[in-house]
């Protein structure tokens, strides 16, 4: 014990803090509802090619069909089994998609369910994306099975028997999460079941797994879950390799239950990040970008080894979850642009992007009351695939964020100055501020509502570079704006406030 206990403050013992990305593959992407043959293509095509390290997935097993309203993003929250059929595919198709982007060295991460199954009031029925019996009422899933007894409805002290108070550890852990079947997780048997399908993932080949709900079940509990776990398929891993675990846990300040509870089992999910960065690039609350200087720990986020981090996550593009209106998405495209930039030239945290669909947006008293919808869809209810345009974006409502190029090329930076320090900050006091990494990269913003004109160290090496934000380097050539960078490393940087991309990149694989 006292062995383990030594290499638990060196991080090792079980918990998994390592993506298990390819060497020099620094982010992964969340193709939100794809389904998994248009993700195997993707991750051929597009995800590999560019250095993307890995996909987080819908989740991938059976769900509750839910009509009124009309198939919603978030019945696939709402498990009935654990069985490999979905609005995504079935088993068949998801066992070629991870075989297919594993074999281009493109991970796959499973959104794992497993807090809860579906809503109490779900009904009875077949009503399920395999054909499934289930009776919420009764809380039979025979499919598992699960019964009455492997539920948390003894142990739930609220009225009822939902959270009502966000202040009490044991009704957030153990009563229901907005009338979602909160699973025993303390029962060997329900902890055998649980780790049953995420091994049966773990042997497809999947790469690790983002936890649902995390924040809902006991640290303890998940960690029993997390030791009967395999280590990963060696046909794609290393001997001996963990899944790379990252905890949904929704912590902003001024709740008894924090991220760093979680810690002995993995990453956690930052929602700190995208709330302030949404509002210091926003200039909200008198925030300035030069306040950015001490990024990170210093705003007091958990360890950067601790953190994934994102600027949106499919909750909080829609107003749920974490973060209220300071969020910035797809919806707002110029500042999210500059806020998935900060994010991936930072060194803080393992960074993951989105790629969201549109839907329809109906603002009723500042609430969006079509928040619910579910992916671009075809009458029958079946999920419309991701068709690719001539001028590589995506048709049929998908927005594809992640082929943005100022974003995908960011994607590419975060690549190339891997390893590298932060260096070289640069500030006006105001919304102008650069940074670079090392000898690798150099990064500079003009948020401010009046042009930029300054010459800064870069610390790279003398060249002309070509900027990847407004273009990028093709062939012999640039496609846009040029930096040169003089003997000393020095550079003059002009951005006008009017810029389509008032942000200016470069690094050491876009020089001529």
């Amino acid at each position: 014990m006292g062995i383990c206990f030594l290499l638990l403050i060196v991080g090792f013992c079980w918990a998994q803090y390592s993506p298990n990305t390819l060497s020099g593959r620094t982010s992964i992407v969340h193709l939100f509802e794809w389904r998994w043959a248009d993700i195997a293509l993707e991750c051929e095509r597009y995800l590999a090619p560019n250095g993307f390290g890995g996909v987080q997935i819908s989740p991938p097993n059976e769900n509750v069909i839910i009509t009124d309203p009309w198939q919603p993003w978030w019945e696939r929250y709402q498990p009935v089994s654990y069985k490999l059929c979905t609005r995504s595919g079935n088993e068949t198709e998801f066992r070629d998609m991870v075989t297919r982007c594993n074999n281009v060295g493109v991970r796959i991460y499973v959104d794992a369910v497993i807090n809860h199954m579906c809503g109490a009031n779900a009904g009875a029925g077949n009503h399920a994306t395999c054909g499934s019996y289930f009776n919420a009422k009764t809380e039979d899933f025979p499919a598992v099975p699960y019964s009455g007894w492997d539920f948390n409805d003894g142990k739930c002290k609220s009225r009822s028997g939902d959270i009502e108070n966000y202040h009490d550890i044991s009704q957030v852990r153990d009563c229901r999460l907005v009338s979602l079947l909160d699973l025993a997780l303390e029962k060997d048997y329900v902890r055998s079941k649980v780790a049953e399908y995420m091994n049966y993932l773990i042997d497809i080949g999947v790469a690790g797994f983002r936890i649902d709900a995390a924040k809902h079940m006991w640290p303890g509990d998940l960690k029993a879950i997390l030791d009967k776990l395999k280590n990963l398929n060696t046909k794609w891993f290393s001997a001996g390799t963990k899944p790379f675990i990252y905890q949904e846990v929704i912590d902003l300040g001024g709740e008894p239950i924090k991220g760093s509870d979680y810690f002995g089992n993995g990453r956690v999910t930052e929602f700190k990040y995208g709330a302030k960065l949404g509002t210091v690039i926003r200039k909200w609350n008198g925030e300035k970008m030069a306040y950015l200087k001490n990024w990170g720990e210093g705003w007091g986020f958990v360890p950067s080894d601790r953190a994934l981090v994102f600027v949106d996550n499919h909750d909080n593009q829609r107003g749920h979850g974490a973060g209220g209106a300071s969020i910035l998405t797809f919806w707002d495209p110029r500042p999210y642009k500059m806020a998935v930039g900060f994010m991936l030239a930072h060194p803080y945290g393992f960074t993951r992007v989105m790629s969201s669909f549109r839907w329809p947006r109906s603002f009723v008293n500042g609430r969006d009351v079509n928040d619910w919808i579910g992916p671009p869809s075809n009458s029958d209810g079946s999920t419309k695939p991701v068709t690719i345009n001539a001028d590589t974006t995506c048709g049929n409502d998908w927005v594809c964020e992640h082929r943005w190029r100022q974003i995908k090329n960011m994607v590419i930076f975060r690549n190339v100055v891997d390893g590298q320090p932060f260096s070289n900050w640069w500030d006006n006091g105001s919304n102008q501020v650069a940074f670079g990494r090392g000898s690798k990269g150099f990064i500079i913003f003009n948020n401010d509502d009046w042009s930029l004109n300054v010459t800064l160290q870069t610390g790279l090496p003398a060249g002309t570079y070509c900027d990847v934000i407004s273009g990028q380097k093709k062939g012999d050539y640039c496609t846009a704006v040029e930096v040169h960078v003089a003997a000393d490393g020095v550079a003059n940087f002009l951005i006008s406030n009017e810029d389509e991309d008032p942000f200016i990149a470069i690094h050491v694989d876009a020089k001529l």
